[in-house]
């Protein structure tokens, strides 16, 4: 590359940055205003990063940020899970809910991924709404897609289709919808299910996730989706305290098995090789789940509040 070559293409980086930076430009108006994709505006940020033009200084008070770091190190130690953010405690449930959905926004854009899946859940529900109160696309994907089937009852953060609808719509970004319920009633029907073009194509994109937001919840919860129908009293024998989307398992993270499980979600495997895993806790995640969904395996990055990581280490 000749001089004026690489002065063009500095100009370029120092530009782009210029753009997103200081006058508060998304990558898709960017995108647009040279005629290049979005993941190509993503690459020249992050070489702007890389090349020192742009520097990112974060400054927050001495005593939050020590208890914060002091938090993730002892979760690293101890679960080998170093990724993540954990998000201080707001003035009730309903604040904290507020702020681990603006964390969890910030936290997906930062990364710059394009393939993105979702989980479901109140806490789930809660990012998406974040989402929806923005004035500006919020860029943190460019195709997103379900992890599970939908829910059947009349909650919107029960139902798949529609928080996949409503990422892409307020990221720019292409769904990839499931036609399928969360669980069906047997064996049979499970087969054929999975004998659908639709599912095929869904697991062509779990195949090619960069990043999994899944809910870690509380076992038992409500709504409780047929769990006795898939498991009997299995749950309650194995000491179930929680699950990752609708896995159920126990406090040292082991996932309980059951020959009537009928549940139509991404499979495990396919999960454990997803980059960025994220399990995402809401104010009242019993610190056992979380506990239970870290030994797993299965998350390899947490967003939760301070006090559910504080209870579980003093566990």
């Amino acid at each position: 590359m000749g001089i004026a070559d690489s002065d063009k293409k500095v100009g370029r980086l120092v530009e782009v940055a210029r753009m997103y930076y200081e006058q508060d430009r998304t990558q898709g108006e960017i995108a647009a205003y040279y005629g290049i994709s979005r993941p190509m505006v993503s690459k020249l940020l992050k070489e702007a990063r890389d090349t020192g033009i742009v520097t990112i200084r974060i400054q927050a008070p001495q005593i939050r940020e020590t208890r914060q770091i002091s938090l993730m190190e002892q979760v690293g130690r101890k679960f080998g899970i170093y990724g993540g953010m954990v998000i201080p405690d707001g003035s009730g449930d309903h604040a904290t809910n507020a702020a681990v959905a603006e964390a969890a926004i910030s936290f997906l854009e930062g990364l710059g991924e394009d393939n993105l899946g979702i989980g479901w859940g109140h806490i789930i529900g809660d990012v998406v709404k974040c989402m929806e109160q923005k004035e500006r696309l919020v860029p943190v994907c460019t195709s997103v897609c379900p992890l599970i089937g939908n829910g059947g009852v009349g909650l919107k953060n029960y139902h798949s289709n529609e928080l996949v609808r409503a990422i892409a719509e307020h990221s720019g970004a292409r769904p990839d919808f499931i036609y399928s319920p969360a669980s069906v009633l047997s064996e049979q029907e499970l087969r054929l299910m999975k004998s659908l073009d639709n599912y095929r194509e869904v697991c062509r994109s779990w195949e090619r996730l960069d990043v999994a937001l899944v809910n870690i919840g509380n076992f038992p919860s409500t709504p409780d989706f047929a769990s006795e129908a898939r498991y009997g009293d299995r749950l309650s024998r194995q000491k179930a305290v929680g699950r990752i989307l609708n896995y159920y398992i126990d406090v040292e993270g082991q996932v309980i098995r059951s020959d009537t499980d009928y549940a139509i979600q991404i499979p495990l495997e396919l999960l454990a090789k997803t980059r960025y895993a994220v399990g995402i806790c809401s104010a009242n995640t019993s610190p056992k789940a979380l506990r239970g969904a870290l030994k797993s395996g299965y998350i390899n990055h947490i967003l939760a509040p301070e006090h559910v990581i504080r209870e579980m280490l003093e566990q």
